[in-house]
C-alpha cells in the first residue's frame, strides 16, 4: 500500500488562551505536548509580536516600560500545544540582580524543558545581533534548539534596507544550523503568514 502524506494540521491562534505565570520551571505547567517559546531583548516588541501572530489585541500584555516581563507566561492553543513568552532580556534601567534571575530563569527554561520545540527570537531590525542575542543562540545550539528570528520593526525603515539586513543576519546565521530569520511588523502586520507557518511546522512536528 503507498503512504499517502496527511495534509498539516490547521491551528486556529486566535483561540489562544492564556493559562498562567511561573516565576519558575517548578510552578511551570507540567512538561509535555508541544511547546513554542518566544523571547528577545526588552524592547524588540515581544508581545506585540505575539498578539499579531494570534490576532488578538491583548492576550500579551504589552508595556511602555521594557524589562516589565519578568515571569515566564504560559498560553494554550488546545491540551497538546502551549506558546510560551519567556521574559525579556538586556534592558538596562532593570536592576543587575534581577537581570541575573532573568538569565537564570531563561539558562534554566532552555536547557531543561523537554516539551520546546523551537525557539522564536525577536530583534529590532535596527539592532540585530547584539552580544547577548549571540549568546543565546549559541545556547539554543547546544541545546539542539531550532531558531527562527524576527527581525521586528521593519516597518520603521524602507523595503530595500530592510531585506539587506535580513540578508546580512542569515549570512551571520552560517555558522549555526537549524536557524532561519524572516522581516517582520507587528503594527503593519508584515511577515504574520511566515511566522504562523513556522510555528504551525513546529506544532505538528
Amino acid at each position: 500500500m503507498n503512504y499517502i502524506p496527511t495534509e498539516p494540521t490547521l491551528i486556529d491562534y486566535s483561540k489562544v488562551t492564556f493559562i498562567k505565570s511561573s516565576p519558575n520551571l517548578e510552578l511551570a505547567p507540567k512538561d509535555c505536548g508541544i511547546e513554542v517559546a518566544f523571547v528577545g531583548r526588552s524592547n524588540a516588541g515581544k508581545s506585540s509580536a505575539i498578539n499579531a501572530i494570534v490576532g488578538q489585541n491583548k492576550l500579551a500584555r504589552t508595556s511602555k516600560t521594557p524589562g516589565r516581563t519578568q515571569l515566564i507566561n504560559f498560553f494554550s492553543i488546545d491540551d497538546d500545544r502551549r506558546i510560551v513568552d519567556l521574559p525579556g532580556y538586556g534592558y538596562a534601567k532593570v536592576p543587575e540582580r534581577i537581570q541575573q534571575q532573568i538569565e537564570e530563569i531563561l539558562n534554566t527554561y532552555l536547557g531543561q524543558r523537554q516539551c520546546l520545540q523551537g525557539l522564536v527570537l525577536l530583534m529590532d531590525i535596527r539592532h540585530p545581533l547584539t552580544p547577548r542575542d549571540h549568546n543565546l543562540l549559541q545556547i539554543a545550539q547546544e541545546c539542539n534548539l531550532p531558531v527562527h528570528i524576527l527581525l521586528t520593526k521593519c516597518d520603521k525603515l524602507k523595503r530595500g534596507v530592510s531585506n539587506n539586513i535580513l540578508l546580512q543576519v542569515r549570512k551571520n546565521l552560517t555558522g549555526y544550523t537549524n536557524m532561519t530569520a524572516q522581516t517582520f511588523s507587528a503594527l503593519k502586520q508584515l511577515g504574520l503568514e511566515e511566522a504562523r507557518q513556522k510555528l504551525s511546522d513546529w506544532f505538528t512536528f
